[in-house]
């Protein structure tokens, strides 16, 4: 699994939980470092459990077309924010400062960007659409009139060999110019299909007050129950091998938190 630690052998525990009395509903390990994939097995299995007016919140991790697409054609009020999220609030605007402490597990502090290229907008683009210059001023022909680049409609040029190449600038405008011949750039013309994404309907709902305490909320009743998990029961690790092990070992132990949480809480009386 290729994670922000590095790849690893390992597997996923996922866990659906209860925001009332932080209970875990469902718990699933998948051999995958994937999060969008394992989103909607979880949803589909705690079914049984949930009500009409139950929402599903989930972290930027489980955010893909494809997931919201299925929470919406299910009818599922759900709650995930996109990557941009947190860049939109302005509660996080001093994080940063937070990142760059030290961490136990891994280094969170910013890395050497690398250098910047030149961008479309530094393009001229002709009116015609028949070619673009670039800084340097040489001539970008078009090698695409009617592209289709993330649902844009789009307009594609190319430098040519006898000017790239000897370009002075080469550094500037390619990320690898030792091995990158010639410079491509593209102009986004616009959406082709004017409805909106689910995506694009997810973010006022997100960034509105109601999503924003439905985050906090989020926050405040699963990251407990993992720091539980892995603080307290030590389950820093499976001990196990085989999906059907370390899927079994999971449900173990999140059994034994919803069991401390039924015997702290009176559930007998």
């Amino acid at each position: 699994m290729a994670t922000s630690k590095g790849v690893v052998q390992g597997y996923t525990g996922v866990a659906a939980v209860d925001s009332h009395c932080q209970i875990i509903v469902e718990a699933q390990a998948h051999g995958t470092g994937s999060e969008q994939e394992l989103l909607m097995p979880v949803v589909n299995a705690t079914a049984p459990m949930r009500k009409p007016n139950t929402a599903v919140a989930a972290d930027n991790g489980y955010h893909s077309e494809a997931n919201l697409k299925a929470l919406a054609e299910a009818g599922i009020d759900a709650y995930i924010p996109d990557q941009d999220y947190r860049q939109r609030d302005e509660r996080y605007a001093d994080q940063p400062l937070h990142q760059q402490k030290p961490d136990p597990l891994w280094d969170k502090s910013p890395k050497p960007s690398k250098a910047k290229t030149f961008k479309p907008r530094d393009f001229q683009l002709a009116d015609d659409f028949s070619h673009c210059l670039c800084p340097a001023g040489k001539r970008l022909y078009r090698t695409g009139r009617n592209c289709t680049l993330n649902g844009h409609a789009s307009v594609r040029f190319q430098g040519a060999v006898r000017d790239c190449e000897p370009c002075s600038r080469r550094k500037e405008c390619l990320r690898t110019p030792d091995t990158t011949r010639t410079r491509q750039v593209t102009f986004l013309q616009g959406k082709r299909d004017d409805t909106p994404s689910y995506t694009d309907q997810m973010k006022p709902k997100t960034d509105s007050e109601l999503g924003k305490r439905m985050m906090a909320q989020r926050f405040a009743t699963v990251e407990p129950v993992f720091g539980n998990l892995r603080g307290n029961k030590r389950l820093h690790r499976f001990t196990v091998r085989g999906k059907d092990k370390v899927d079994g070992q999971w449900k173990l132990f999140c059994l034994m938190h919803n069991l401390e949480k039924l015997a702290h809480h009176g559930y007998a009386a």
